[in-house]
């Protein structure tokens, strides 16, 4: 699924569904663990990060870790059934210190915990509210075992114990008493101000054949046809994000362009891969086919959470607003004749030094 050097062509398929009920039996979904940790901000419905009250404009409710949960299933479905590129990914890999930014549920930081028990794995976000204890989910892999594990009693995985969670702001000075093996970043876009200060904090904060590992999506659908119109509900949708986020000093940034400032910063053997999320299950082939179910139901709650916070403090909207405003941007995310998708990108690189880690 990833180009590296080729080009993959997504086929469009005859067929997209009319409802949602093969959504429903396909998708995976899961109860993610909560935190009552912090006071919560709550504002139109939602309930936000009260530390750094304003900064952080996605909700951190039951509705987000869940769409969190899906998010990361459908990412580890796109790299082949693992948690990253990174060699400290592999199965056989001797990993030490390891830090996920931006660790949203705490779901990847859990299953790396427990696919590598010799870890160390600190978990933080800015700003976040640390999840600990026990996480009930379920846990499929395969597409096929979806409905069937939907249909299965939930049951409860407690939290590694080489896991520990902190709240605390990337944005600002890293207090870390000894660096880092292995650090995991992902889906931080808009929430950076100064994305070459956050990798040199990265760099900085890592052991000499350290890894970094960034995956990051990009803001803007494209089609390979010319089938996704310009100034359609999508396109107006994504320009406002756009703008308010830049007025809140949060520019979503052009991801391939990260692998320079990696390369700048000091990085050796920097690797961009790109992936192509189909907005809705428009393609011929049967893996991205799937992939478009989960990612319209992925794309289709994160509209909401995106983009509430940043329509009403910014641009002074109502909800009512910016849900009739969300109405036609929802009809076009399912519309099968758009053959769009969104590129995610996962970079790689390493800190000179000695022999490399993992």
């Amino acid at each position: 699924m990833a180009e590296s050097g080729h080009t993959i062509v997504l086929t469009p398929g005859d067929e997209i569904p009319d409802d949602a009920s093969e959504l429903d039996s396909t998708a995976p979904s899961s109860n993610s663990i909560t935190s009552s940790i912090m006071d919560y901000r709550h504002e139109n419905g939602r309930t936000y990060h009260k530390y750094k009250d304003g900064k952080y404009i996605f909700p951190n409710d039951e509705r987000e870790t869940e769409r969190l949960d899906l998010q990361h299933e459908i990412l580890t479905y796109t790299f082949d059934g693992k948690l990253g590129l990174a060699p400290p990914c592999r199965e056989d890999a001797k990993v030490g210190r390891v830090l996920d930014v931006g660790t949203g549920s705490g779901v990847w930081a859990i299953e790396f915990g427990d696919l590598h028990p010799e870890a160390e794995v600190g978990s933080r976000r800015g700003p976040l509210a640390s999840p600990s204890g026990v996480v009930s989910r379920p846990v499929p892999r395969d597409p096929k075992e979806i409905e069937c594990a939907q249909n299965s009693e939930i049951f409860e995985v407690s939290v590694p114990p080489n896991v520990r969670f902190e709240i605390d702001d990337v944005e600002e000075e890293w207090m870390h008493s000894s660096p880092f093996d292995y650090i995991h970043s992902r889906f931080m876009n808009a929430s950076i101000a100064n994305w070459k200060e956050y990798i040199k904090n990265c760099y900085d904060n890592l052991a000499p054949g350290g890894y970094l590992e960034l995956t990051e999506n990009q803001v803007d659908p494209v089609s390979d046809d010319g089938t996704f119109p310009h100034n359609c509900a999508i396109d107006k949708y994504v320009r406002a994000i756009q703008a308010a986020s830049e007025k809140m000093g949060r520019t979503f940034v052009d991801v391939p362009t990260l692998k320079n400032v990696m390369e700048e910063v000091g990085f050796l053997n920097v690797e961009l891969r790109q992936y192509k999320w189909p907005m809705n299950p428009w393609p011929r082939e049967e893996r991205y086919r799937v992939l478009g179910l989960w990612c319209l139901e992925n794309f289709s709650k994160a509209l909401e959470a995106v983009c509430v916070a940043l329509f009403t403090r910014v641009f002074n909207w109502t909800l009512v607003e910016v849900n009739v405003f969300l109405v036609d941007v929802r009809n076009d995310l399912r519309n099968p004749n758009y053959h769009a998708y969104f590129n995610i990108y996962c970079l790689v690189g390493r800190k000179p030094g000695k022999e490399s880690v993992g």
